[in-house]
């Protein structure tokens, strides 16, 4: 089995975190990170969305709460997270679209 589609979604804050300051290096198919953010004032579940140490964004709130749980459960290695699609004519919070997949540990390379 594959790994499954788990979510989609545009990056929230994009322009107001630092995202331009990787929209130079970022493409199509660039992998990205999830961090829990369990101490942010404004939701307990955010989840940062980071390329290279960057921080973009994150995940929007109608779509944080159970990945943000898995995060926080110490599953940092459960997600394959990519970006989807990149529109730069697009109004700034509709620009950066991801994807995230539940990693199928059945299928995926063990190392030996």
């Amino acid at each position: 089995m594959k790994n499954q589609f788990y979510a989609t979604f545009y990056i929230a804050g994009f322009t107001y975190w630092n995202g331009l300051e990787a929209i130079e290096s970022i493409r199509v198919g660039t992998k990205l990170l999830l961090e829990a953010e369990p101490t942010n004032g404004f939701d307990p579940n955010a989840v940062k969305i980071m390329y290279d140490n960057i921080m973009l964004g994150y995940i929007p709130r109608e779509e944080n709460e159970e990945i943000s749980k898995f995060l926080q459960l110490g599953h940092n290695n459960l997600f394959h997270v990519f970006i989807n699609r990149i529109n730069l004519e697009a109004h700034p919070e509709k620009q950066i679209s991801v994807v995230v997949r539940i990693i199928d540990k059945n299928t995926a390379v063990k190392d030996n």
